[in-house]
Formats: structure tokens, sequence, C-alpha cells
């Protein structure tokens, strides 16, 4: 143990924590939410384990890897947890709310600018290098995935698989998600150690200090399983999300463009195992090839934008959603940034909403017990069939950005360069995201303006 530590363990218990400082910290969590799910966690970690002690190692990691498991982004995921262990219902709501209200109106703006003024040199300029960008870094995700999941031939062999699939077959990602656990279920059976991979998060072995929701700490009593709270919480969320849909159905009817949106997106969040990138083929297949609510470049103009803003990844959507409302005129043609932002909206609402329901639903099972969560087989070998569809995402992008006109058209030899300048960021020197997408932006004005 390290001198540091031992004078945390002796640092006097820290004091309970008011509502009004939690909430003012969830607050500044959803401004400064840059870096992907594993920024995310690492910032949440540095200021509720070590800084502000709110929380033991232990009881934090104890919920991350039960957030690993579920669909949706882990990290506003383990932001509501930790809200809800601390303030009950509405100290998970507040959590998961800030985490992404602040990612949501910047997106909104960001979206406006680019759908109405795209055209513009400068903005076309910042997007020329930037997608170039894009393209590397979904590859640099598939990497970081692949190298942590793939952990043996049987694995590997899945997400061929997978790849093969999406690429070659064109099988909707909710299939690939299907087979790929029911692989993992039979393989789970007939060769279980090929199917235990831990969650890579480490183990519980540091110590802080004395934090106020400790190892040994007692499971606060609204924490604790009840099943009429757990039917409670089961009635409101169908309510929650029954009434929208019923009045988008009544009002607009199935086949209007926010009624599908709702619907289309609901599925979109019980899809999302492995994180943003997993279902952004999934989206892909459904807002472009499917809907035409945006068009392949939208597609990768708007994940550049999700990945310079804070907040998850798969915030995404609300790009998605505001220019597909834009673009449709759902409220005629005087009203579309209205149209644009209500789609957007409302997009987030069906996205988010069972990361809301899965954590005030099973986190008291979670507080049951303090034994460490691991990945079921099925859930392994899903991780593994996302690696091959993430692949594919990156080949999809990098057809697109290298050869904008097709094939037949010429090669794009600068973005082809600018992606590779910003695989070498990523790879060799460990650069931040957001460096990267704003070098690789800078570059690509320089050449559309000179």
């Amino acid at each position: 143990m390290t001198t540091n530590q031992n004078v945390n363990q002796e640092a006097a218990p820290a004091q309970a924590v008011s509502f009004r400082n939690a909430f003012l910290f969830w607050l500044k969590l959803g401004f400064i939410s840059f870096g992907g799910p594993a920024g995310q966690i690492s910032i949440m970690h540095q200021e509720l384990v070590e800084n502000r002690r709110w929380i033991s190692e232990r009881r934090f990691l104890h919920a991350l890897n039960y957030c690993m498991l579920l669909p949706g982004p882990e990290a506003q995921q383990l932001a509501i947890y930790m809200g809800w262990l601390m303030h009950r219902t509405w100290g998970g709501i507040v959590a998961g709310v800030l985490f992404v209200l602040p990612s949501l109106v910047l997106l909104i703006v960001l979206s406006w600018v680019y759908i109405a003024f795209g055209d513009l040199p400068v903005v076309a300029g910042l997007f020329y290098g930037i997608k170039p960008a894009v393209t590397a870094i979904v590859v640099q995700a598939a990497h970081r995935i692949g190298s942590r999941a793939l952990k043996n031939n049987w694995l590997w062999a899945i997400s061929a698989a997978s790849f093969v699939a999406i690429f070659a077959a064109n099988i909707p990602f909710p299939a690939i998600v299907v087979a790929a656990a029911l692989m993992g279920y039979v393989g789970g059976r007939m060769a279980p150690d090929k199917f235990k991979v831990g969650s890579g998060h480490g183990k519980a072995d540091k110590s802080f200090g004395p934090a106020i929701i400790d190892d040994q700490t007692p499971t606060p009593e609204h924490a604790k399983f009840k099943w009429v709270r757990l039917a409670k919480i089961i009635l409101v969320g169908a309510f929650l999300w029954t009434v929208p849909m019923a009045l988008l159905t009544t009002y607009y009817g199935w086949d209007h463009p926010l009624t599908q949106m709702s619907w289309f997106f609901t599925k979109a969040a019980l899809l999302t195992f492995g994180g943003a990138y997993a279902v952004l083929p999934y989206v892909y297949q459904g807002a472009v090839s499917h809907y035409g609510w945006l068009t392949p470049t939208q597609m990768i103009d708007g994940l550049a934008l999700g990945e310079t803003t804070p907040g998850p990844l798969i915030m995404v959507v609300v790009f998605v959603g505001f220019v597909g409302g834009y673009v449709k005129g759902v409220f005629g043609p005087d009203a579309l940034f209205l149209a644009g932002a209500v789609a957007a909206t409302l997009v987030t609402w069906f996205t988010f909403l069972p990361s809301f329901l899965f954590i005030l639903a099973g986190g008291p099972l979670v507080e049951s017990t303090h034994g460490d969560l691991k990945f079921t087989a099925p859930l392994t070998a899903i991780t593994a069939a996302v690696v091959g569809v993430i692949l594919n995402l990156a080949l999809f992008f990098g057809y697109h950005v290298f050869w904008p006109t097709g094939f037949g058209g010429d090669f794009n030899v600068v973005s082809a360069l600018i992606a590779l300048g910003a695989a070498v960021a990523l790879f060799r020197f460990k650069r931040n995201v957001i460096h990267v997408i704003a070098a690789s932006a800078v570059l690509g004005l320089l050449v559309k303006l000179f």
C-alpha cells in the first residue's frame, strides 16, 4: 500500500453529501464529460471515489460491472446508479438527466448550424477535414474493443461471421445480436472457459479512505429489493413510454416520421450492447437506408459532431432526429427549426428512458449482493460480434470519404492523407480524440480555402 493510500485511510470519513452538492456535481459532469465512456467513467471515479469519497472503490466497481451488462450508455447508467444510491429515485433522475441535457442543447444548436449553413465554405472546409478523422476514430474503436474482447479463436470466429453477415449479406443488426447470443449460449455450455472474458476494469483492491457509502455500509432502505417497488417502477416506465407513443400515433398516425423515429429509437436503445459504435450500423440501416431521414454523408458528419461534444456518443441520435425532422418538414416549411428540435428531443427521450428503468428497477437486485458481476457467455459473444460490425462501419465511412462519387470516380488523396495522419496520432501517439478532430478540421479548412 502506498503512502498516499495510508494517509487517505487515516483521514476522517467524508461528510454526508447534500442533494444540492450532488446536483451541482452532476450538472458540472454534464458539461465536462468528454472522452467517451472510458473518459466519463474515469472522471466519475476520480471525483466520487478518490476526491470526494462519496462511495468506495469496491462499491463503485460493483455498480459499474452491472452497467456494463446492460444495453445503453454505461457511463450515463453509472451516473444514474450513483445518484439513485445516494439520493433515492430523484437523485438518479437528476444525475441521468444532467448527464445528457447539456449535450442535447448543444447538439440541437450545432445540428441547426450544420443543416442551415453547411454549404458555407468555412463549414464545408471544417467537415472536409473531420470526416477522414472520424473514419480513423471508428477503426480505433474496432481495435480497442477487439483487443479486449477477442481473446480466443471462438470469439474471433464470431466476430468474422458478424462482419460477413452485415457486409456481404446485409443482415439486420438485431438479427446478428440474436445469433451471437445463441452462439454464446451454446458455446458457453460446450467450452465455458472460452467465454469467460472479464470486464477489464480490474479488481477493487484499492482504498482511498473512508467513504460515505463504504464497503461495509449497509444497503440504504430505499435500495432494498421490494416487489411492490419493482412493480411500481415498471408501471411508471410503461406509462412514460406508452403515453407519448399513443399521442403521436393518434395525432399523426403510425407512418409519420415522428412516430417512426420514436419507435425506431426505442428499439435502438435495447440493442446498444458494446457501446454506441455497436448501434451505429443499426441506426445507419434504419435512418439512412430504410427511412431516408438523412444521407450517408450527413451520418458521418453527425458522428463527427457527437465526438466533439460532451455526453455519451449515442447522443448522435440527436443529430439524426434533428436532421430528419428538419428535412422532412414535419411541422411545415415555416417551422423547420421547431420540427428538428422536437424530433431531436423525442428521440432522446425514447433512447434514454430504458436506461433509467434498468437502473431503478435492477439496482436493488444488484445491491442485494456485493459480489462481482461478470459477463455471461451470450454477452461475451455479442461483444465479439460487435467488433465485426464496427469494422464494417469503418469500411462504410472510408468508402464515402475516399470515393465520394463511388468507385467509378476519383480517389480522394487528401482525405486519405488526413485519415492516415489521424490514425497515426491515435494509435502511435495516443492523442485525445478531440485534439485529433480539431487538427483535422483545421487541415480541411486550409485545403478548402487555399
